[in-house]
């Protein structure tokens, strides 16, 4: 089988489908590799290490996906729309994988299906146990929740933790992080090695105990409702609107004396609710700094701009970054890889390296979007 790893073209976006060791291990298990030169030149994995590695490297994106059966990329392909028409470089047959936002651009995955591409979208990963050392959405998140507590603290004018000296004492940092995912625990964690006094809320009330454990003070808002809040899957639910008031009124005190806030709520193909209003930021202390980690899907936080670090009237600083994980691009990339590392093995008849697909198992049903020049998957019938 032949594998290729294409340069991510889409701005801002640093990371790469492989790293060295998964590069090793594809060959190892028998496919043949080719990485499209300086695709890994954004998470410092220059053309050379995946030389060593074993694999060849290509001079173009069409010149690594012309003859590959399997595709391997972080982000969806361009369209021509976008002024660069990466779909057209996918054979017909040939088996895409990556990040593709499939729930929301059903144009893209009909051009997919056009073009007799195979298909799937890492990000619908079920969330079960088997598939954890998969789920790139957990991967990705982990970085961006560490990463949005270190830049917080960087443009943060103060000092994290408590500090005692001869000259008197500097409060810890008050932090508040809406969501206890992947990203909020891990922005939780962060937040209390620093030093800071950490709050958090989620409408999940099954997430308390962890946010406990971790050292962070659970903000509880309708425990009932709380209760019933979680998807199958694991997912938050959206809430209702009598919960939103509610939730509203219980963080809004929490909000005005935090100096730094992380929101991450984020509901699997719809748009990021809206938990931290325009009021409430305008009511928070000068220098403040919030960390909007939904900016992607239109943000948590009534202000933000995608992209941008936001001074308001009053000096406080949204930062609304899309893309919080690329920004540790050497780390994301070997996470993302080793994801795709573990969903593909198993695909891979040992000694051989040939590809064989069980089309009923669990897993390839929840990613498989496209396949036989038509969109399969259940969340885009119609």
């Amino acid at each position: 089988m032949q594998i290729a790893v294409l340069k991510e073209r889409r701005a801002g976006e640093s990371r790469v489908a492989a790293s060295p060791d998964t590069v090793k291990k594809f060959i190892a298990a028998g496919a043949k590799v080719t990485v499209e030169t300086g695709a890994g030149a954004g998470s410092s994995f220059n053309d050379s290490v995946f030389q060593d590695a074993g694999a060849t490297i290509a001079p173009s994106a069409a010149a690594a996906a012309g003859s590959a059966d399997m595709v391997f990329k972080i982000q969806k392909p361009m369209t021509a729309a976008e002024g660069l028409d990466e779909v057209s470089y996918l054979k017909s047959g040939s088996i895409l994988m990556c990040s593709l936002g499939a729930l929301t651009d059903k144009p893209l995955m009909q051009a997919l299906a056009t073009q007799g591409v195979t298909s799937f979208a890492l990000e619908l990963m079920p969330r079960i146990s088997r598939a954890q050392a998969m789920d790139i959405l957990s991967s990705q998140s982990n970085l961006a929740g560490y990463k949005a507590v270190v830049d917080a603290a960087a443009t943060f004018g103060k000092a994290m933790p408590m500090m005692m000296t001869a000259a008197g004492t500097i409060a810890p940092a008050r932090v508040l992080i809406f969501g206890a995912g992947v990203a909020g625990l891990q922005a939780i964690a962060t937040a209390k090695r620093m030093g800071a006094v950490v709050y958090a809320t989620d409408v999940r009330y099954a997430t308390k105990e962890q946010v406990e454990s971790l050292g962070g003070k659970f903000i509880v808002v309708d425990e009932e409702k709380m209760k019933a809040a979680q998807t199958a899957g694991g997912y938050a639910k959206e809430m209702d609107d009598d919960f939103k008031k509610k939730q509203a009124d219980a963080v809004h005190a929490e909000v005005l004396k935090a100096d730094i806030v992380i929101t991450t709520a984020l509901i699997p193909g719809r748009p990021a609710p809206k938990l931290v209003t325009a009021a409430m930021v305008a009511g928070m202390k000068n220098g403040s700094v919030i960390v909007d980690l939904a900016a992607e899907a239109g943000g948590n936080v009534e202000g933000t701009v995608k992209d941008q670090a936001t001074v308001t009237a009053n000096g406080v600083t949204i930062l609304g970054y899309t893309n919080m994980s690329s920004r540790l691009g050497r780390d994301a990339s070997s996470l993302f890889a080793k994801n795709i590392l573990n969903f593909v093995t198993p695909m891979l008849e040992k000694d051989t390296g040939n590809l064989k697909i069980n089309w009923d198992d669990e897993l390839v049903k929840g990613t498989l979007v496209t396949k036989d020049g038509a969109i399969v998957h259940s969340g885009l019938a119609g």
